[in-house]
This record gives C-alpha cells, structure tokens and sequence, in this order.
C-alpha cells in the first residue's frame, strides 16, 4: 500500500500484533520516507552514523530502533512536526518492547526468535512437512520426543513449554488460519513410539475440525511434485503494508525470502501441493486408519 502524498511523514495505524511486526511496519514506513525524498541508504547510512547495511537492517525490521537514530533519519526525511515525529518514537518503544518469548532467549537462536514474533503476528500461516507433524500442531509428548533427540538436559521442558505457547494462537479470539500439507512419511514415523505417535495423530484429526485449521495429507500416490523433499512455510499478514513471507528452517540457521518471484514461485508450489493433497475429509480418514493402525 503506498502513502497519499499528504500522508507521507505521518505515522500509519498498524494492528498491534507485537514487537516484530511493529518492527517490519516501522521499518517500511521509514523506507517510504527515505525514498519520497530520493536519499540513498548510504546517506541516510551517513546521517545516523552508520552503514546502507544498517538502514538495510532497521528498513526490514531485522533490528530494534534507537531513538536517537529515528531522531536524525525523520530530520533527514524532513518530518518536523512534534505530532508526527513523537508519533514515530511511540511506535519505536513498542517495537522495541520484548515478546513473550524473549524469557527463552537462553533457549533460542536469533533466527528463530524472528519466526516466533512473525508466526504470533500473522493472519494465514500455510506449511508443508516433509518429516515431522508441523510445530504448532503437535502434542507435549511429541515435542518432547522431538527436542530429547537432538539434546536431553535440564532445559528439555522449557524448551516444550516454548512450542506449547506457540500454539495458543490457534485458540485465541483472532486466530490465525492455518493450513498444514502434511507428507504421508510422517505418518509412518512413530516418533516417540507408538503411544505417542497414535495420541498426535488423534490430535492432528481434533485440531482439523477447528474452523480455522485444515489440515491436509499428500499421499505416496500423488507421485513426484514440485517441493521433494523441501520442507517450508508461508505467512501472511492482516496489515497491507507488510509483505508475505517464505520461512525455510536450516540446521543452524534460517531463510526468509521476501523478493516476489520468490514468494510467487513458493505460493505456486503450495497451490499445487494443496491441490495433490487428499482433500480434508479424506485427509481425516487417513489420519483415523493410521491411528488405528499404530
């Protein structure tokens, strides 16, 4: 969405959905600044006593903002009134307030902290797994057989306390919808055992019949499609003014792809695995006959 000319230098409404998407939304609006008035990164760089790299940064939401930089950029941009400028700092003070999830900042990569704040903020969240029940659909015990394998300590429980936290969005008064493609292999691996296993596949076929989750399987007979091997996610967001984006989780590190032929290629490919997949009551049926079977 771009600002009437009038508009330009005054703070936009924005949906308080938390920190992070505060961050990208102030970020944005200072890009539409910079750029109304034809100033480079590498001056607005200058003005703050940083880098293109940094504007690149705080632009994206990837970083928090101080004052005294929002100070010098808005001068920069010509954003004089007292109204409009104390609008700015307000917005950067909550953008800079922590999420609940920053107490597990012990726990988590910074990479990963940036998907929880984008995750609680968005509107649609579409997935596709490859290997495992996506993480806001999976029970306490799944988690914890998950989370033992890779590192069993004294931090194993808060570290499932965190996914367990992450799903109340899903039963919160403006949830956001969720579509989860699941591949049939996950179905045949019973992590944590069969017991296990049988109880998460029962709570896949309960959270489907919520209005705002669907959940469907892409079985073997679907034959060879275009994301192979490739698990990802797709968010949305309610506010207009920020971009979708393609979140794909690495070993020790993440991507997250916002250029649209990227995220024009990855919604191309859910559209097609959505269409492969069982359609949502027959995606039940398979989940009831693999629990069964368990």
């Amino acid at each position: 969405m771009t600002a009437e000319p009038h508009e330009i230098g005054r703070v936009q409404p924005i949906v308080d959905r938390g920190p992070t998407v505060l961050r990208i939304a102030l970020g944005g609006q200072l890009r539409r600044l910079r750029e109304s008035k034809n100033i480079t990164r590498e001056a607005a760089g200058e003005a703050i006593r940083g880098s293109h790299a940094k504007i690149s940064r705080l632009e994206l939401g990837r970083t928090g903002f101080k004052e005294r930089d929002i100070r010098d950029l808005l001068t920069l941009y010509g954003v004089v009134d007292p109204v409009d400028r104390e609008a700015f700092f307000d917005l950067a003070r909550q953008a800079n307030e922590p999420g609940w999830w920053h107490r597990y900042s012990d726990l988590l990569p910074s990479w990963f902290s940036t998907y929880l704040g984008l995750e609680q903020a968005a509107s649609q969240i579409r997935t596709y797994e490859t290997q495992l029940v996506p993480g806001l659909l999976q029970t306490p015990e799944y988690t914890r057989a998950i989370v033992t394998v890779g590192l069993d300590d004294a931090e194993t429980e808060r570290r499932v306390q965190v996914r367990q936290l992450r799903q109340d969005v899903l039963r919160r008064v403006d949830p956001p919808v969720v579509w989860a493609v699941i591949d049939e292999a996950v179905l045949h691996r019973p992590v944590g055992g069969r017991e296990v296993h049988r109880n998460q596949l029962r709570h896949l076929i309960e959270l489907s019949t919520l209005p705002n989750v669907t959940v469907q399987v892409l079985p073997y007979s679907a034959g060879g499609h275009a994301a192979a091997g490739s698990s990802f996610s797709i968010l949305r967001f309610a506010e207009p003014e920020l971009p979708d984006i393609v979140y794909l989780e690495q070993l020790t590190s993440a991507l997250y792809l916002e250029r649209r032929q990227d995220l024009a290629l990855y919604l191309s490919v859910m559209d097609q695995l959505s269409v492969q997949a069982a359609h949502p009551d027959r995606s039940r049926e398979i989940l009831r006959d693999y629990a069964e079977r368990a």
